[in-house]
């Protein structure tokens, strides 16, 4: 990691992350989704966000393949460049967070010491975990992407859940159960948990 430039001084802003909360007219907040590849993370923050949508409310979706396109394409997926690559995605949602929007993240991010960190890089109840919980088989029966098989077959080095490790969340708030409920109930679940918390 490059060492601080004790040259470099934090400006701070006249308009504040209240400011445009206010200008918004609701709450902003990182929604973490985490779990297995095939799990539902990203079509679960897709319909959550178009839902936020259809209610007026500011957003943004940051996927994990996509952001491998751009600004982590030059992250591998070793342990070290999978912390980074997470590292990235918190402080750019800590960006979304201070602009006063509603960010939904959607990546594996395996590791508890990682999505740790990003819950550090907000305030308290700034960080909403969402486990998309799906077992490895149905997430391996899906396969929407054939990932699972090239994994089995070695073609896929350091996959999660098959030859690198996924750590649960051990207190997230909200446990999404892809398995057992519709696309429709899960939405249902995840707007109900930002009603009752007061993002929205």
């Amino acid at each position: 990691m490059a060492e601080h430039n004790q040259n470099i001084i934090w400006h701070t802003a006249a308009v504040t992350k209240q400011d445009r909360r206010k200008l918004n007219g609701h709450g902003s907040a990182v929604l973490w989704f985490t779990g297995l590849s095939g799990a539902g993370k990203s079509t679960l923050a897709n319909a959550v966000e178009q839902r936020l949508y259809e209610r007026n409310l500011r957003t943004y979706l940051l996927d994990g393949d996509n952001i491998r396109h751009g600004i982590n394409r030059d992250l591998g997926f070793s342990p070290e460049d999978r912390t980074e690559n997470i590292r990235r995605i918190g402080e750019v949602a800590k960006l979304f967070v201070d602009a006063g929007a509603i960010v939904l993240t959607a990546f594996i991010s395996p590791y508890l010491s990682d999505r740790a960190l990003a819950r550090q890089l907000v305030e308290e109840g700034e960080f909403i975990e969402i486990y998309v919980r799906c077992a490895l088989e149905e997430c391996e029966a899906r396969d929407p992407k054939g990932l699972y098989k090239k994994a089995r077959a070695g073609e896929i080095p350091e996959f999660t859940g098959i030859s690198s490790p996924y750590e649960e969340p051990d207190q997230p708030e909200l446990i999404v159960e892809t398995t057992g409920q519709t696309l429709e109930q899960s939405v249902d679940q995840v707007i109900a948990y930002l009603e009752r918390s007061g993002v929205i």
